[in-house]
């Protein structure tokens, strides 16, 4: 697979090398801009067995990142870069929050922690070769940016829009940084031995938009010595008329262990459906999905999201087995003149979710309740909040309640 890349890339290059030079500016066309992210989370563990009552932590994240424009020519060139850093201003004492990176030794989280990344990028018409840091979202390999700070990836990607309504994608992303982590590591999956590590993801799809109404995904990806994984992927939007729409959504995973089988002989097939009635402001939502195999849903290290499972959420009901559906309404309060507030509440249920040989089955639930308000004018304007409530039941796991405040403001430097 990494040949199949690299040979892509250099084909590539050797086809639009005749391509008519494009006007670009390296320093003009460039941006830099600080995020901040002030964070708090508090869990509060309701079964009777809990290792700790609360759990939680307060921090003030830092995202600098500079993108550059292009030099001019036929090959184009340029460089993006980002600084991470994450302050704690409070709690973290006792057991992972999920947040910080924790100190064992102390028996709390981290005071402060950071990482930087940098990505080379080199553009010929509108094919793109990137090679450093990634965020990426894609159905093989997804960014988190539901904590303090994101999940990066190392690797090398290419993008080519050279066809009018399709978008195809290659790469290799051969190291991982977690959320709650400094390092670079390479690739093992959740929940197993970290000696059980790939030295790499290979993927390559793409997404066709047959009509403004209709698109389709497919995507392979192959981790080596643990998975290959196909995924496709297929939504329509229908327009009801009277200002409703429906959308419409079917995605399927293909899981199956591959090479070494590091992480076992992985059987893992996950089918979901989506609907959503959309009329105005209000969006009613409701999802189903089925794990089929004798396993769980493959998530990377540090519990990398994989949003496009449609039940994905803080239980994620990923689980062996599992049978999960969702209930949710989303309301946008820019209908009723307040453009910036935006409210959503869903219900998900898991059941037979596999728990290992000789033991019941289990059932999960979560319910959240989100809120969302970006200030539109003043010397605030663009701050977001978030304040955030999720209660989760388990027969089996965790009972909790989980409550998150968050302020963002991306500052424009240039």
């Amino acid at each position: 697979m990494k040949s199949v890349v690299y040979l892509g890339t250099l084909c590539t290059a050797a086809t639009f090398s005749f391509v008519p030079q494009a006007k670009a500016d390296f320093a003009a066309d460039s941006h830099l801009t600080l995020g901040l992210r002030n964070f708090y989370s508090n869990k509060d563990f309701k079964q009777h067995n809990a290792p700790k009552s609360q759990v939680g932590s307060w921090s003030q994240g830092f995202d600098l990142q500079f993108k550059s424009g292009y030099t001019d020519g036929p090959v184009q060139f340029g460089l993006d870069a980002s600084g991470k850093f994450a302050y704690r201003l409070d709690g973290g004492a006792g057991v992972p929050d999920t947040i910080l990176p924790f100190d064992h030794s102390k028996g709390e989280s981290v005071r402060d922690y950071g990482r930087a990344g940098a990505t080379a990028k080199v553009k010929v018409s509108k094919t793109e070769l990137r090679v450093g840091e990634h965020r990426p979202t894609l159905p093989v390999a997804y960014t988190d940016d539901s904590r303090q700070l994101v999940t990066t990836y190392e690797g090398a990607t290419l993008q080519s829009r050279e066809w009018e309504n399709l978008t195809l994608d290659a790469g290799r992303f051969w190291k991982i940084s977690s959320r709650e982590s400094t390092n670079r590591e390479e690739i093992f999956l959740f929940g197993d031995n970290p000696a059980h590590r790939s030295s790499g993801l290979n993927f390559a799809g793409g997404r066709y938009d047959f009509t403004p109404a209709l698109n389709a995904t497919y995507f392979y990806g192959q981790l080596e010595d643990i998975y290959r994984q196909h995924y496709l992927g297929v939504s329509y939007t229908l327009d009801m008329g009277g200002g409703y729409s429906l959308k419409n959504d079917v995605r399927y995973y293909h899981n199956r262990g591959e090479g070494q089988k590091l992480a076992g002989d992985l059987d893992n097939r996950a089918l979901g459906f989506l609907t959503a009635l959309k009329k105005g402001g209000n969006t009613f939502t409701l999802g189903y999905q089925r794990m089929y195999g004798d396993d769980a849903f493959p998530l990377f290290s540090g519990y990398a999201p994989q949003p496009y499972l449609v039940n994905w959420s803080t239980v994620s009901f990923f689980k062996a087995g599992e049978r999960s559906w969702q209930v949710r309404y989303d309301y946008d309060f820019a209908t009723m003149g307040v453009p910036g507030l935006n409210v959503m509440t869903r219900y998900l249920r898991g059941t037979d979710a596999e728990r290992g040989p000789n033991l019941a089955t289990d059932v999960e639930s979560e319910r959240s309740l989100v809120m969302n308000y970006v200030l539109q004018s003043g010397p605030l304007k663009g701050v977001g909040l978030e304040a955030r409530n999720i209660d989760v039941k388990s027969r089996y796991g965790a009972d909790y309640q989980e409550n998150r405040l968050l302020a963002t403001y991306t500052w424009k430097i240039w």
